[in-house]
């Protein structure tokens, strides 16, 4: 019997897809409970350049179809419409990706551009007036919007460039051992649609990796709600904040954990949004594109993909996938430094927000996610980082100061995903170290206590960090 062409594909397929579940379910005889950093479920041993983009565990045959389409959807270039292939145009006008693999390649994390490097997808700024709506978001500049969007389709201007540059900041640990920081700032420049007038803040948010969304998501209300301490009646200087944000679907404010301040409620309005914003695709979450009326007053012959121009159909695979990615096992946790970094991540203060662990809760949409011991390290609520970190732009309860306690698994892998260790909400900190020297507000005794260790401490504690 002869096959055909696409009988070899698929038998090519399937024999890719075994290839690929066998190198990441090879877990070792003695496993610990603390390695699985993504429950039973969710916890792949692939620590390789794929380290991010492993299926989880527990999907049926459809699923795991779904799972590859969501991928392949994730990694498509859109273009700008008309075009031959209908479904995947309506890209812009304006925008500053053309997909979503093309800021988290890898489902990795971006990083910002630098001296060294052309500039990088991934690193994008909102742009936040004076103003809100009555729900709390910040409104949108009347011309430029919510967001600079650096990039066009033919023909049309993009809105403005944005120049960073760095100040270094030298300091001193207790044991007279120095370091370094780079302290940026931003400035637009060529704003192709006129002065912005009113007052304004830039705020820069950097692509991140992307593995465990689905388990944060699954973590119920209460358990986040229970390390909530607005006030800081325990008097630990730890007040972390839930920030309760719009949801488009219920038409009501719901609780806010996803985005550098926690500004969505789940991961498809997050992906919408982020289509949206950093697209210039609509959807049925966000109908309107971001190309504002004034801007398309300078450009009437626009045309676009349709209304809307990304299918419910493709926003749920896509989203699908990302709520199915597994999260890398710990590394090192049999060695003394991953025990000793361990022991000084508690004594000094760092697991007040980066909460080692959670469960997920009964009663998922899908079953797969039940009941999952995680390691997330996050609380997913805001904290006041102090005025180092501060973009000046409120989010709905989110104040200028305040940002989601960002979680800490798979940190160690950045470097062998996206060929960097930057970090921070926009990529400042250039490691673990810097990143935990920039930590201001509440975080500020742990900073001070952080720098009154010893060298070998220091790296101890960088060590468990990166074995995350």
């Amino acid at each position: 019997m002869q096959l055909s062409a696409v009988h070899i594909l698929a038998v090519i397929w399937c024999y890719l897809c075994l290839c690929s579940c066998e190198s990441n379910d090879k877990m070792p005889a003695n496993l610990s409970e603390e390695e699985l950093s993504g429950g039973v479920n969710f916890t792949s041993y692939d620590f390789g350049k794929d380290a991010f983009g492993g299926e989880g565990k527990g999907l049926s045959r459809e699923q795991s179809d779904l799972f590859g389409i969501g991928n392949s959807l994730f990694k498509e270039t859109w273009v700008s419409a008309p075009a031959s292939v209908a479904s995947l145009d309506g890209l812009g006008p304006i925008f500053n990706a053309t997909s979503c693999g093309s800021c988290h390649f890898k489902d990795g994390r971006a990083a910002p551009p630098d001296e060294f490097a052309k500039p990088r997808s991934g690193l994008l700024w909102r742009l936040s007036t004076n103003s809100e709506s009555l729900r709390g978001e910040p409104l949108p500049h009347t011309v430029y919007g919510g967001q600079i969007q650096d990039r066009a389709i033919l023909k049309v201007t993009p809105e403005a460039k944005v120049t960073i540059t760095y100040e270094e900041i030298k300091g001193t640990y207790t044991d007279g051992s120095s370091y370094s920081l780079q302290k940026p700032t931003y400035q637009l420049s060529d704003l192709a649609y006129g002065e912005i007038k009113q007052p304004y803040e830039l705020s820069p948010r950097i692509a991140t990796h992307l593995a465990g969304l689905g388990l944060l998501e699954s973590i119920s209300e209460d358990d986040i709600l229970a390390n909530e301490d607005v006030n800081d009646e325990d008097k630990d200087g730890i007040s972390g904040k839930a920030n309760y944000v719009w949801n488009v679907k219920e038409k009501r404010k719901t609780l806010g954990r996803f985005g550098w301040k926690a500004n969505q409620p789940n991961i498809i309005q997050q992906n919408a949004g982020a289509f949206n914003g950093d697209m210039g695709l609509t959807s049925s979450f966000f109908p309107e594109d971001v190309f504002t009326p004034a801007q398309e007053s300078q450009n009437p012959e626009i045309i676009n993909g349709g209304s809307p121009e990304v299918s419910d159909k493709q926003l749920f695979a896509i989203s699908f996938y990302i709520q199915t990615l597994a999260v890398p096992a710990k590394r090192n946790v049999n060695t003394p430094e991953y025990r000793t970094g361990r022991e000084l991540f508690m004594s000094i203060g760092c697991e007040s927000c980066h909460k080692a662990t959670f469960t997920t809760k009964a009663g998922n949409e899908f079953p797969f996610l039940n009941k999952q011991k995680i390691y997330p390290y996050t609380d997913l609520l805001l904290h006041d980082m102090g005025e180092g970190l501060a973009d000046n732009s409120p989010d709905f309860d989110a104040t200028g100061r305040e940002w989601r306690t960002a979680p800490l698994w798979g940190v160690g892998l950045i470097e062998t995903v996206s060929k960097h260790t930057r970090l921070l909400h926009d990529g400042r900190a250039r490691n673990v170290e810097e990143a935990i020297l920039w930590h201001g507000g509440e975080a500020k005794q742990t900073t001070e206590k952080f720098k009154k260790l010893s060298k070998k401490e220091r790296e101890d504690l960088i060590f468990f960090v990166n074995s995350l």
